[in-house]
């Protein structure tokens, strides 16, 4: 199933997308996308569901986070070979483990907005996975047991931020706007590997990045299952699982970044697209 919320910020209603494209309310039949719609159980039963009897969305309304209820927003950096390349850093030995803060999550055509005093926002197209059922030292092999699906995820990064004022890349990671999610959730059922998707991302209609989740140095059954041995895995939780190169930060023959007016338009393959209006900072 795709499944997504729709409406006004903080007034989403849950809806999917039928085999017409179209969006069938969910509310219903379930009060919201949460963490307790995401267990196994609950998608089993929200499959069932004869989706031509709900009723149609009408018009064309904005989509928020296709779900709620996060409490961690997991990142991992350096995560395909070139990308660690262009930005001058090793290739791990170990996933680069770092959070990006809930509360800058936001729907997938929401504005960006440059931070106060950046000069280096940057783009990066990720592939979200997000967790259905908790898990706490699990095996690689039980991984994809705890995902209930995935997600188009723009890391947005101000690079000053991250790696030129010291400490941990954190704050650089999770200003406001910094996390569309989105369009859709796409359940586990519809995407036979996760290893095998096609990714991109474009800037003012510029191709940008260009990408393949095959080219992940570690996996998402592997990021998963690393992931929980430190830390215990919660549904609703998301895992943004590294982005491919073409990033502003390794634009040659200079860097280059995002500036207001831009505008960021991203998709994977199976997962939907992603477009973003860029604005300036004001308060």
């Amino acid at each position: 199933m795709k499944l997504c919320r729709y409406g006004a910020p903080g007034l989403e209603k849950p809806a999917a997308v039928d085999a017409t494209g179209h969006l069938r309310d969910l509310s219903g039949v379930i009060a919201d996308l949460g963490p307790a719609q995401l267990s196994p159980d609950s998608l089993r039963k929200l499959a069932k569901i004869e989706l031509q009897d709900l009723p149609l969305v009408q018009s064309e309304p904005r989509l928020g986070p296709p779900f709620v209820g996060t409490r961690q927003f997991l990142a991992i950096g350096l995560n395909y070979s070139d990308h660690a390349h262009e930005s001058g850093m090793e290739i791990p030995k170990e996933p680069v483990v770092f959070t990006k803060a809930v509360s800058c999550i936001q729907g997938p055509y929401d504005p960006v907005v440059i931070p106060r005093h950046s000069q280096k926002t940057d783009w990066e197209v990720e592939l979200g996975v997000v967790i259905g059922s908790r898990a706490s030292y699990i095996s690689e092999s039980d991984a994809l047991r705890h995902i209930a699906g995935y997600c188009v995820v723009n890391d947005l990064s101000e690079r000053e931020f991250q790696l030129e004022r010291s400490g941990t890349w954190d704050k650089g990671k999770g200003c406001p706007t910094f996390g569309p999610i989105g369009p859709w959730l796409v359940t586990v059922d519809e995407v036979d590997d996760p290893q095998d998707l096609s990714m991109w991302l474009d800037v003012n209609g510029r191709r940008v990045q260009t990408g393949h989740t095959r080219k992940m140095i570690f996996g998402v059954a592997s990021l998963v299952a690393y992931l929980s041995q430190f830390l215990t895995l919660l549904p609703g939780d998301i895992i943004t699982t590294g982005t491919p190169p073409g990033v502003g930060l390794g634009q040659k023959p200079l860097p280059w970044y995002l500036k207001p007016g831009d505008v960021v338009a991203l998709g994977i393959e199976k997962l939907g697209e992603q477009r973003q209006n860029v604005l300036a900072w004001s308060r």
